[in-house]
């Protein structure tokens, strides 16, 4: 008899590494697979979702419950749809296929004692620091005016304290700060100066400090990327596709076109063993070229993350930018062809799909009034960047935190359950609702569900599939599954 096979995309060694972004993003909660789980008693197939891959083998997942992305091939299926009726199974190796099951939330207890987790608190406290307002760009979809006014060493130190103050007192042990503008590179000596005296304070307080720059690249140089390699800060660089497409969104306050200068910030960048995240912004001008940037990025191995543009009060006159559904869902699809073809071996489940993070459930979107600071270089507080004009408070509060989340007045990031046209919806705990400002400036509500509600649904399927053909190509190779 066939031995039953099932991949676990848990089973990945980068399963808990955290993709980068530019915005808030959603903490990671503690995944299925860091849970102690029954392996006996009373169990049953839920509802779950189904797709075909290669030979007999299916991609499977319960988007209901706290999941996991799960290969199984037909010996397996057999096993599964054995529980379409409630069965009693004593098991005592919970690495067995009924136990992979169980922990993949494939198989629940009928007395439900499998842990319900995706209302877990967030683990780390994340900041922006807004070195700088100035920026040698002028993108399409930038929502800042870009006055003349720099962060002083002063305003940035009292930042850090305000800081590690909340994170003393909400108990959190991971600090994550992203120097942003503007572009910070153009004050990159206030960043290495904070940085050093974040470390200061983290090692104080014994708090795990990660730092990253969230940069146009256009400013990079070698120094600056050797500098960022012996100080361990991560860098993220924004590039919206292959030439034309790129400088459609992206050109010099002069108009002229970024996209050779931010090519070559990438090369300089691996050249110096510092591995750039490229974040990808979408829009309706940009997505009949992701194909092609997909097939770039995969060439040098770049993580990545791929995010829909947001319509703000500066980008609105840019009417061909907006979310066209048939031009954004062809140009993704074209672009998962492509990865398809050439499947990394990094799990892309948390940067595939805008802000839905398939490798982890959360009941909000992102960590607006949650676990995150904005921080203006006036030292101003607001709850997100995108309103980085509208803060709540300021460095000199005992606990800013605190503050930001009894706001009742700004942005409101309610949890998915009280967004109407999401609380029946099977992605309800990946997809969390989407951005609650672009929501609110589509609808003028916060508590309904995304403009871009179709989109996300068209290609949450998708995602997962790639996951499942990766699990397959992948399953052993011992640099990426962690061997059992």
């Amino acid at each position: 008899m066939t031995t039953p096979k099932i991949l676990l995309s848990s089973d990945s060694k980068d399963f808990s590494a955290r993709e980068e972004c530019d915005c808030a993003c959603a903490d990671t909660a503690v995944m299925a697979s860091d849970i102690q789980y029954k392996v006996g008693g009373r169990l049953f197939r839920p509802e779950l979702h189904f797709q075909p891959l290669l030979d007999d083998y299916k991609v499977v997942f319960n988007p209901k419950t706290d999941s996991d992305t799960a290969v199984l091939d037909s010996s397996a299926m057999s096993i599964l749809n054995s529980f379409q009726s409630t069965r009693s199974v004593r098991l005592e190796d919970p690495q067995n296929v009924v136990g992979k099951m169980i922990k993949a939330g494939l198989l629940e207890r009928v007395d439900g004692d499998i842990t319900q987790i995706c209302a877990a608190p967030p683990q780390i406290l994340s900041a922006w620091i807004h070195v700088t307002d100035r920026c040698n760009l002028r993108c399409s979809y930038c929502y800042l005016p870009h006055v003349r006014e720099d962060m002083s060493l002063e305003t940035g130190r009292a930042a850090i304290d305000a800081i590690f103050r909340s994170a003393v007192i909400h108990d959190y042990r991971q600090i994550k700060i992203k120097y942003a503008g503007g572009e910070p590179l153009l004050r990159f000596s206030l960043i290495e100066e904070l940085h050093e005296y974040a470390n200061r304070l983290a090692g104080e307080h014994d708090v795990a400090l990660d730092d990253v720059v969230l940069s146009n690249g256009t400013l990079l140089t070698p120094a600056i990327a050797q500098t960022l390699k012996t100080r361990n800060i991560r860098l993220m660089i924004s590039l919206d596709g292959l030439g034309q497409y790129h400088d459609s969104q992206r050109s010099y306050a002069g108009g002229h076109g970024t996209f050779d200068d931010v090519v070559e910030a990438v090369m300089l960048a691996l050249d110096c063993d510092v591995i750039p995240h490229i974040s990808v912004t979408i829009s309706s001008r940009t997505a009949d070229g992701l194909p092609k940037l997909m097939s770039w990025m995969l060439k040098y191995d770049l993580p990545f993350s791929l995010n829909f543009y947001r319509e703000n009060e500066l980008s609105a006159s840019n009417i061909d930018m907006r979310m066209d559904e048939e031009k954004i869902i062809a140009g993704m699809l074209a672009a998962f062809k492509i990865i398809e073809s050439d499947l990394p071996k990094r799990n892309l489940l948390p940067s595939l799909v805008d802000r839905a993070n398939l490798s982890s459930p959360h009941s909000h979107t992102c960590g607006v009034g949650q676990n995150y600071l904005v921080f203006d270089q006036n030292g101003q507080v607001a709850k997100c960047q995108m309103h980085i004009r509208k803060p709540i408070t300021d460095v000199h509060v005992a606990d800013p935190l605190a503050v930001i989340r009894a706001d009742q007045i700004g942005v409101q990031n309610l949890p998915v359950q009280e967004k109407e046209g999401c609380r029946t919806c099977e992605w309800k705990n990946w997809c969390a609702g989407g951005c609650p400002i672009t929501t609110h400036r589509a609808t003028g509500r916060y508590d309904v569900k995304s403009p871009n509600c179709n989109i996300y649904k068209t290609l949450y399927p998708e995602a997962l599939r790639l996951e499942g053909l990766r699990l397959l190509k992948y399953q052993d190779d011992p640099e990426v599954v962690i061997a059992l």
